[in-house]
Order: C-alpha cells, then sequence, then structure tokens
C-alpha cells in the first residue's frame, strides 16, 4: 500500500511539473524474475522518481544513506522499502554496512524481485555519463553465484534524457529503455575471475546506457542540439519525430560534434557560432522557429483566432479561481528555492520538495479562513475547486503564453517583412552547413 501511495503522488507531482514525458522500450522489462534497473543519473531525485512511477515493476532502489535521515524523503524511501548504501564521501563506508546492503539487494533479487540503481554513484547536471562504480555488475553476479541456477538475474540500462529539467512546465523528459545486457558468458567467468567479469560488464553496461541517451559536453551543447532538432523536424516532409526519433536524430550531429571536434575544430566552432547567432536573432525578435516556418493564411489565421479566443474566455472563470488559491504557495515556492541556491543537477527536486510542503500548508491555511468566513459548505466547494482549478490554472496559462508568442510573432512578420526574409536566409544557410557537416 505504501508503495502505491508513494507513486501515485510521485506521478501526481511529475505530471504537474513537466510539459511532456515520454517512455519507449517497455517491452524490454520482464514480466518476472529477478531485475535490475540500471539508469544515468543526472537530475537528483526527480530519475529515480520517473523510473519509480513509468516502470511497471514495483522497484526498490538503492539510495545514499544520508537521505534516509532527510525529514521529508526518509519516510518515502522507508515506504518504498529502498536500501541504504553507505558511500566513501559520507565518510561512513564501513565495509559491514555494505555488505548488509548486497545481502538486501541479493536476498531481494533471489525472490525474483527488482532492483533500481544509478551506477554512476553521484548524480550531475551534465548531460554525460561518468564513469560507471561496479557495484551493478558485483550485485548481479554475487546473486547469480548464490543463486546457482535459477532465472538469469536481467540487467536493463534505462537512458533518462531531458530538456530543461528544472523549469516548471517548461521541462520534458525521456525514458529509453534497452535491451537486457548480455551476461552468460560473463557470469561463468566470475566462478575464477571475479574482478575481471564485474569489469567487463560495467564496460558493457556503459557501452548499453550510451546507446539510450543523447551525450552531450554540458547543458548549452544540449540546449544548441535540441534547438537544431526542432529546426529540421518543422522543415521535414512530415514534420513530426517522436521521442525516441528524437533521440536518434540527436545521438547523429553529436557524434559528428565530436568526430570533427579533434579533426577540424575550426568547422564545428564556426557552425556553433552559427546556431548561437541565429537562435540569438530569433530571441531579440522575440520569434520562434516554429513561427518563422509557418505559413498565415487569412482562412487558418481566423479559424485559430477565434478557437483559442473562445477556448480562454470559456476556461477564464475557473482559471482564475485557480490562480487566486494556489498564488501563495507558487510564489513561496520561488521564494525558497531561489533562497536555498541548489545545483543545477538539484533544481527540480528542491522544486518539487518544496511545492509538496508549502501548497499542503498554504491550503490548509486557507481552507481555515474559508471555513472561518463561511462555514463547512464553503470549506466543501473551496476544496472540490482547488484541484480543477489548478488544472485549469496551468492550462490557461500555457495557452495564453503560447497564444501571445504567436500573435507577436505573426504581427511582427506581417509589419516586417524584411526581417522574415533575412532570418529566413540565415535559417537556409543553418540547415545547408548543418547538412554539410554530418554528412
Amino acid at each position: 500500500m505504501g508503495y502505491g501511495l508513494v507513486r501515485t503522488l510521485v506521478r501526481w507531482i511529475l505530471t504537474l511539473f513537466y510539459r511532456r514525458i515520454d517512455v519507449v522500450g517497455l517491452e524490454h522489462i520482464p514480466e518476472s524474475g529477478p531485475l535490475i534497473v540500471a539508469a544515468n543519473h543526472q537530475n537528483a531525485l526527480v530519475d529515480p522518481m520517473l523510473l519509480l512511477a513509468l516502470i511497471p515493476r514495483r522497484l526498490v532502489p538503492v539510495a545514499k544513506a544520508p537521505l534516509f535521515r532527510h525529514p521529508i524523503i526518509g519516510p518515502f524511501l522507508r515506504l518504498v522499502g529502498a536500501i541504504p548504501v553507505h558511500r566513501r564521501q559520507e565518510g561512513n563506508a564501513e565495509p559491514a554496512r555494505n555488505r548488509a546492503m548486497f545481502a538486501a539487494a541479493t536476498a531481494h533479487l533471489a525472490a525474483g524481485g527488482s532492483v533500481l540503481i544509478f551506477p554512476e554513484g553521484v548524480s550531475q547536471p551534465e548531460p554525460t555519463l561518468m564513469p560507471l562504480r561496479s557495484g551493478a555488475s558485483r550485485m548481479l553476479l554475487e546473486v547469480e553465484a548464490a543463486m546457482g541456477g535459477g532465472p538469469r538475474v536481467a540487467q536493463v540500462p534505462v537512458g533518462l534524457v531531458y530538456h530543461e529539467p528544472g523549469t516548471f512546465r517548461a521541462g520534458r523528459a525521456f525514458l529509453q529503455i534497452g535491451a537486457s545486457v548480455i551476461t552468460d558468458d560473463l557470469v561463468e567467468m566470475h566462478a575464477t575471475h571475479p574482478e575481471g567479469a564485474a569489469q567487463l560488464l560495467t564496460e558493457r553496461l556503459a557501452a548499453a546506457l550510451r546507446r539510450e541517451i543523447v551525450e552531450s559536453e554540458d547543458r548549452e551543447t544540449h540546449r544548441l542540439l535540441t534547438a537544431l532538432e526542432s529546426i529540421t523536424r518543422a522543415d521535414g516532409p512530415a514534420g513530426v519525430r517522436d521521442a525516441a526519433g528524437r533521440a536518434e536524430w540527436m545521438r547523429g550531429p553529436m557524434g559528428a560534434y565530436r568526430y570533427l571536434g579533434e579533426r577540424e575544430p575550426w568547422r564545428v566552432l564556426g557552425f556553433r557560432a552559427e546556431v548561437e547567432r541565429y537562435l540569438a536573432d530569433l530571441g531579440r525578435a522575440g520569434l520562434s522557429d516554429r513561427v518563422l516556418t509557418r505559413r498565415y493564411e487569412a482562412g487558418p489565421v481566423t479559424r485559430y483566432v477565434l478557437h483559442e479566443g473562445a477556448s480562454l474566455l470559456v476556461a477564464l472563470p475557473l482559471a482564475a479561481w485557480g490562480i487566486a488559491s494556489h498564488f501563495l504557495p507558487y510564489e513561496l515556492t520561488s521564494l525558497v528555492v531561489r533562497a536555498l541556491r541548489p545545483e543545477p543537477d538539484e533544481e527540480a527536486t528542491f522544486k518539487m520538495v518544496a511545492s509538496v510542503v508549502l501548497y499542503a500548508v498554504c491550503w490548509l491555511a486557507e481552507g481555515y479562513l474559508v471555513w472561518r468566513l463561511g462555514g463547512p459548505w464553503l470549506l466543501g466547494l473551496f476544496a472540490a475547486l482547488l484541484a480543477p482549478g489548478g488544472f485549469f490554472a496551468i492550462a490557461w496559462r500555457d495557452r495564453i503564453r503560447r497564444v501571445g508568442r504567436d500573435t507577436l510573432g505573426f504581427l511582427r512578420l506581417v509589419l516586417d517583412q524584411d526581417l522574415r526574409r533575412r532570418l529566413a536566409e540565415r535559417r537556409a544557410a543553418l540547415l545547408g552547413d548543418l547538412e554539410s557537416l554530418t554528412r
């Protein structure tokens, strides 16, 4: 029951925070049998939250021991049955404690359970894979040795790819699940060369994870790569790629970027500067590439204005109520997170944890005031409208921002045809240079 409650709460929080979450490859998760889910780690507690919410197996996370003492996070870790790991950097990596961790994980896997582990050992904000530690591999090999046969332990790599991971309602998350790592030969090798088997399995896992993620050297490079993907997608014949297609496309130019960066760095730097200038020009003009490539005709524009205007007007009363009832906790969450100054990979985690506490406290305070002013009937109405009002407020805010951007972009392009021509020429040159670099 505890696991189900945590999973429901996590799904609700993630759905509110991220604009879009996509999952590909669920068919690689076995329905039963011992399972180790190994993922890259670049977004602190959000990474395990996504996996607990979206993987269709009950996962037991391996989490660093200090988190169990956290007044908010610790109880949730105990509810999901997490296993503490004691790391050297916390100064308490006693061999006996980590032997207990391995014993607990081994017992859980031997009983056919599933373990979630982040083999990098630490979260870091850059979209690149750090050197893996051997814990996930040693865990698998020791479980296999302890079971002495029976069903193999599946080690499934999961790649986590983010766009603006710490930004409320602008961020996106993508989980790509790969096929199980081949382990049969290394299980046999473990009997005679345990260290060598663990090292080889760690190398295989690292290669498998790299196939499922989009590695960039830093977040700014990833932002430029994401923008390029969006530009080429709008320029393509279908104009649509699913999440897996977007990730696959991004791996191509990133591979060319690394290859040419070592051999012809001047070309790479020149192209990067070209992308930065184009995006900066769009930003100064208040435009997006999507607006620039649209064809504006009287009929579609009129239908768009009528449809979006009517939707905004109809939703306005409930949205206004939602904004009013959520304004205080929203602003308090922003103030608290700014004051705490989290690291980039912890920003989303801080926002989510702070919101869970502050929204609950503010709602209770608002509910008390409503009860004092209007009694139980008004309090019941307040409680009934709280959730739908919040959802309407988010949807209404997102829509009015989009309509505002589209309207301003349309007016700028209509009033300044020369601007459209200049940007279109820059865009065409950019796409031509991209094709040349990736050929």
